[in-house]
């Protein structure tokens, strides 16, 4: 694509940038030509066949919920308490209660209407290879429910979250699925999974909950020894979009459906019930703030507060409220949300892995893509940019670091320092290595060069870096700075839905990019406003190094602007 060639950015057309209020007025005062377009700025050197779609990290494996801790059988004399007949869904509709279970925090949040494909759990659909599992610690028994294990020697458990998490992946590949004996297959499972369930339920205080029928125990997370059966705020939740999202596909029966919206009333139910009597899963802090626990804690204040297991069963409020338009529903996802926005400087590690939970502030690598996805997906579902601003800054702390193979560096002209860090094999970092210093060089160049890398992530205590993988300085890294040493192209992309703000400082100069299908630089502009100016913008990605935003609007529609230079919404 040319390089745009204009001097000055056309009044009128500039105007459109923000729909002509805040940036017409910013442009009244400016005088003429203050924004103006830089001619003969040097694009990037084509990519050596980096491709033109951005690197999107995939989605990670859904948590396993017993990681870390031990599983043991129950006592001998162990009677889980199930529900005996059929469930009568007048009668569950009857025991609802019609209050919360306790005063709490609120801030107005809204479980707004969302696309398909932006729906909770639409991202993780089961794999046709993974449609009849048998792993070390999951299987299918002979009704077709998955089953957890300790050990492939050891006996087999019914387990809430792992039977509910493989049913919604199930739900979701069933509504992509092509092969109608694949789309069948697929819908079995979900149902034998919700069956499973609704046999295996204990029906307390007028509300479903779903046991955990062996012991558990965690000697990292102080107050997780259970004894069966014992209860989980995760599986609640989830619960609830299980039996929903099944409700609202074409291939189950009319006495399906019914018994479906029973049940997802049934779990609901649970989420009204405080910790004033046993079981529960719903509590209130000393702040007033209202948490759907994980791992439910008896004594006051000693419930683990897990972050990631909270926002897994808020879906299942989103679903519920979609679906039901139920007050109370609406009321506790209102009450869920002002609750992670408040407690996200908490769960933020500034420049590393966010916490696992509230209670015990364990940094967590492994957890922490999902706190970005999380957080993502909540800010579609209530249309916050408070949330979207949350993701973005978990994204820069930690950011995912795999990448694609061949993933282009280009390295400046001049001096580099290069280092070699204790790490894993991958590059990957090892709390036991703690990304350690081993050695460094400094390197020369005479002109630009291109290398291959394999990561880019941040190195404990410092900044971001790549880990070259290719030539003579295969298994060093540099450190991210642009323009002396950056990733060629658009990696870690979020889509924003609605559309976010941005702000351009009064002023001074900040320089627009738009990039061509090569990742080259097909334009350059450099404005400048007399007044702060706002523009709309839909999508950050890290473009050739830098955490950028792409304009959605107007005279700069398509144009990226680095996120240092601007203001962005939801702070």
């Amino acid at each position: 694509m040319a390089e745009d060639s204009r001097s000055t950015l056309d009044r009128r057309r500039f105007v459109r940038l923000a729909g002509g209020a805040v940036l017409g007025s910013a442009l009244a005062g400016a005088g003429a030509g203050t924004a103006q377009a830089v001619i003969g700025a040097p694009a990037l050197p084509p990519p050596l066949g980096h491709p033109h779609q951005p690197q999107v990290p995939p989605v990670p494996p859904l948590p396993d919920q017993l990681s870390g801790g031990k599983v043991t059988p129950p006592a001998p004399s162990l009677r889980v308490p199930y529900a005996q007949g059929t469930p009568a869904p007048a009668a569950v509709r009857e025991a609802l209660p019609d209050t919360p279970p306790f005063t709490f925090r609120t801030s107005g949040y809204t479980a707004a209407d969302l696309p398909e494909q932006l729906r909770p759990w639409r991202d993780r659909p089961t794999a046709w290879a993974a449609v009849t599992p048998d792993t070390a610690h999951t299987y299918l028994d002979p009704a077709g429910v998955i089953k957890y294990r300790p050990s492939r020697s050891a006996a087999g458990y019914d387990q809430p979250v792992t039977q509910i998490q493989f049913g919604l992946g199930c739900v979701a590949a069933h509504r992509t699925a092509g092969d109608p004996d694949r789309k069948a297959l697929f819908l079995k499972r979900a149902k034998a999974q919700a069956h499973r369930l609704i046999d295996n339920r204990v029906e307390s205080r007028g509300a479903w909950y779903f046991p955990y029928p062996f012991d558990f125990t965690h000697s990292t997370h102080s107050g997780i020894s259970y004894r069966a059966p014992w209860y989980s705020g995760m599986a609640q939740g989830e619960a609830i979009s299980l039996f929903i999202q099944l409700s609202q596909l074409d291939g189950v029966t009319a006495a399906e459906r019914t018994l479906y919206r029973t049940a997802a009333d049934g779990a609901f139910a649970s989420l009204l019930r405080g910790d004033d009597a046993a079981p529960w899963v719903v509590n209130r802090d000393s702040e007033g703030h209202l948490w759907i626990q994980e791992y439910p804690v008896d004594a006051p204040g000693t419930s683990d507060c897990t972050y990631n297991g909270m926002i897994f069963a808020m879906f299942g409020l989103w679903d519920y409220v979609r679906a039901t338009g139920n007050a109370l529903a609406a009321q506790l996802y209102d009450g869920a949300c002002t609750t992670v926005d408040h407690y996200f400087p908490t769960l933020r590690n500034r420049q590393w892995a966010s916490h696992y939970c509230l209670t015990h502030r364990i940094p967590t690598p492994s957890y922490h893509q999902h706190h970005i996805n999380l957080y993502r997906q909540l800010h579609w579902q209530t249309g916050s940019p408070r949330f979207a601003h949350m993701s973005d800054l978990l994204t820069d702390d930690f950011p995912a670091g795999q990448l694609p193979a061949d993933s282009p560096v280009v390295l400046a002209a001049g001096t580099h320092t290069l280092y070699r860090y204790d790490t894993n094999t991958d590059g990957d970092f090892l709390a036991s290595k703690g990304d350690a210093e081993l050695a460094r060089r400094t390197v020369s160049l005479s002109r630009a060069t291109r290398a291959t890398a394999s990561r880019r992530r941040r190195i404990m205590g410092r900044g971001v870096a790549y880990r070259i993988d290719t030539g003579p300085y295969a298994g060093w890294w540099v450190g991210e700075a642009f323009p002396k040493s950056y990733l060629l192209g658009e990696y870690l992309p979020s889509v924003y839905r609605p559309q976010r703000s941005l702000v351009f400082p009064a002023g001074t100069g900040v320089v627009c990019r738009r990039f061509g299908r090569d990742r080259a630089v097909a334009a350059t502009r450099t404005v400048t406003f007399a007044k702060p100016s706002r523009a709309p913008f839909d999508r950050r990605s890290v473009v050739n190094g830098r955490p950028m935003c792409r304009i959605a609007a107007g005279a700069l529609k398509g144009f990226w602007v680095f996120a240092g230079d601007v203001v962005t919404d939801g702070r």
